[in-house]
């Protein structure tokens, strides 16, 4: 009776989901006063006063009709944002998105149980799947902790795309499939794809009613890999995924009516837990330098991952190994929740199995054989050969900052996420000389299905700062003044960008909203001042934290003349991840990682000198 009484009691994963508060619309005249304030760097007075009267006019005119219309949208729906932003930032992008949205992150094992080692792919690839199922069991079940900010209770939705979650392409807008259940909910598909030499093959993850241990795993994927290394390499039909959009839904189209079989195979791998990828690559990795397995795991071989997966995760031939993950259906930090929660469980028990060796008799894995034809064969070859063109234009450096951490700078008591933003800042400035307009995600999870905000991390203030830090006339009491107003600026605007106090999704509603009513596209939209600030998906800078955990990933830059920079600030360390193209001249992800590193120091010791 006692332990009925204990059980019921527990919080369940996905408990709290009807009573999370709807997404707000902010107030109309406080969304265009930071959106003015935000666009201050990269204006002249003569500019600026020009986009001050845009401004002006759209908040007394269109703009009020349209706030009005939104607000009368978020009335009826939880999320007013949610399909919205699903379709405008992933399902309706016509360019790879397997190239240009996804992201992926090298796994930290090399760090303690499993440093770089011949002979290890499978072994830890099995273990590795089996405490990622182990949270899938937990997920079904609801015993997933609920994850908080402060005492606000986040939303867990995204936690659900984890598993069973797919893109399928469509000619004009794609769609997403999620076929996960909790064991409340009804059966949940349970089976495994595993990519490999070209070739697919699935195999379910439940025998007899109960999980596959690691050596039962094991099992399976050496039988794959001997048939994979035994027989001539399949077609490589997965790189097709990495396709635009609408010409990977027509080859897929192509594909179902070449035979009926193919659909019912496209569909067994959409509806897989999640992909398992055995990548031939060894690529090199320290903890100090994860720049090879971050590249590979981003950019790899097209045809051992299937890129509208919501989950791959992939184990390179030295034991390595990578997620590669459709942004579409989450955003990183539950991945990394997930992630972390296997590593916890990796590093309790040193890196082994430390369970039972009886192997059942199970059935082998079965080969998704498609129909293929001389047309699609060609594709694929093609396919791969822009690919690859493509992503040998990629410069990616992924490295440890090792002096110091997230302890020193709280000890500091600065904010450690403000202060690599505001390094890049400087960065930024020190290596283009002028000002860079930054996108930092925020995120909006204590709201209903919340996902992301932008904070503008180029802010006048900054800019102030970076000024003065690099003007010899100033002494450093001044820098350190403008640092601690730098600082306090981009703390406040995190805090209300998580409070659904933010500009950006504001201001992309007006504008869908105008263009669901057929009206013309708003002057605001196309002044010259929206576009440099970044606005339109025009960020020079595409940065986000990816946690204070050990887990850090990327998605490559936003503009062919920007960065992406992505970093997880751990105690004693930064690992930061940064890419760039190699056909711009002007940016060079080594350097601007270099000068970053540069900038930690210069700023921890202005904090020093300052104090004399």
């Amino acid at each position: 009776m006692e332990k009925q009484v204990l059980e019921s009691s527990e919080e369940r994963t996905f408990q709290y989901q009807d009573s999370l508060p709807s997404l707000p619309v902010p107030p109309l005249d406080e969304s265009l006063s930071k959106y003015l304030d935000a666009v201050k760097p990269f204006l002249n007075q003569e500019e600026y006063q020009r986009t001050e009267r845009i401004v002006k006019k759209f908040g007394n005119g269109i703009g009020k009709e349209l706030h009005q219309k939104l607000l009368e949208r978020a009335k009826t729906r939880r999320n007013w944002l949610e399909d919205w932003w699903l379709n405008v930032a992933y399902l309706d992008l016509r360019i790879s998105t397997q190239i240009h949205c996804n992201m992926a992150g090298p796994g930290p094992y090399i760090e303690h149980y499993w440093p770089p080692k011949e002979g290890t792919q499978i072994e830890r690839a099995s273990v590795n799947v089996w405490h990622t199922l182990k949270y899938w069991d937990l997920l079904r079940v609801e015993k997933v902790a609920i994850e908080r900010s402060g005492d606000a209770v986040l939303d867990m939705h995204q936690f659900r795309m984890l598993f069973c979650t797919c893109k399928i392409p469509g000619v004009t807008r794609d769609s997403l499939g999620s076929y996960f259940k909790t064991e409340t909910e009804g059966e949940c598909p349970s089976h495994l794809i595993v990519l490999c030499r070209g070739r697919v093959f699935a195999f379910d993850a439940i025998y007899e009613g109960s999980m596959v241990t690691p050596p039962e795993i094991f099992r399976q994927l050496m039988y794959i890999q001997k048939r994979c290394h035994n027989e001539p390499d399949g077609p490589g039909l997965a790189a097709l995924t990495s396709n635009e959009r609408t010409k990977w839904a027509e080859l897929r189209e192509y594909l179902i009516g070449l035979d009926p079989k193919n659909l019912t195979l496209l569909e067994k791998i959409q509806s897989s837990l999640f992909a398992v990828c055995l990548d031939d690559s060894s690529p090199h990795a320290t903890p100090e330098d994860y720049s090879e397995v971050a590249r590979l795991g981003l950019t790899g071989d097209p045809t051992v991952r299937w890129g509208d997966k919501s989950y791959n995760s992939i184990f390179f031939s030295n034991g390595t190994c990578s997620a590669f993950c459709d942004h579409s259906p989450f955003d990183a930090m539950a991945l990394i929740t997930m992630l972390s929660f296997a590593e916890k469980k990796i590093i309790e028990n040193e890196g082994k199995w430390k369970g039972s060796d009886k192997v059942r008799d199970m059935p082998w894995p079965e080969e998704l054989v498609f129909t293929v034809d001389q047309k699609i064969i060609n594709e694929i070859g093609r396919t791969k050969e822009l690919y690859y063109k493509k992503v040998s234009d990629l410069q990616l450096v992924n490295y440890a900052f090792t002096s110091f951490g997230k302890a020193l700078i709280r000890k500091k008591k600065l904010h450690p996420d403000t202060f690599v933003q505001l390094a890049l800042q400087l960065a930024y400035y020190k290596c283009h000389g002028r000002p860079g307009c930054c996108y930092e995600t925020a995120m909006t999870r204590r709201f209903y299905h919340g996902r992301t905000e932008t904070i503008r991390s180029c802010t006048m203030e900054a800019v102030e700062w970076c000024k003065s830090m690099l003007d010899p006339s100033d002494n450093n009491y001044q820098r350190l003044q403008l640092m601690h107003k730098a600082f306090a600026k981009h703390n406040k605007m995190r805090k209300e960008c998580e409070n659904g106090k933010g500009f950006d999704r504001h201001l992309l509603g007006l504008l869908l909203i105008a263009q669901e009513q057929g009206l013309p596209v708003p002057e605001l939209y196309v002044d010259n001042a929206f576009t440099t600030s970044g606005g339109g998906g025009n960020f020079v800078l595409s940065t986000s934290l990816t946690g204070y955990t050990r887990f850090n990933g990327s998605t490559l830059p936003m503009v062919p003349h920007g960065y992406g920079f992505f970093y997880a600030i751990r105690d004693d360390r930064i690992v930061a991840t940064c890419s760039s193209w190699k056909s711009c001249p002007e940016t060079d992800a080594e350097v601007l990682c270099r000068t970053v590193f540069q900038c930690f120091q210069d700023m921890l010791q202005l904090t020093v000198v300052a104090q004399l």
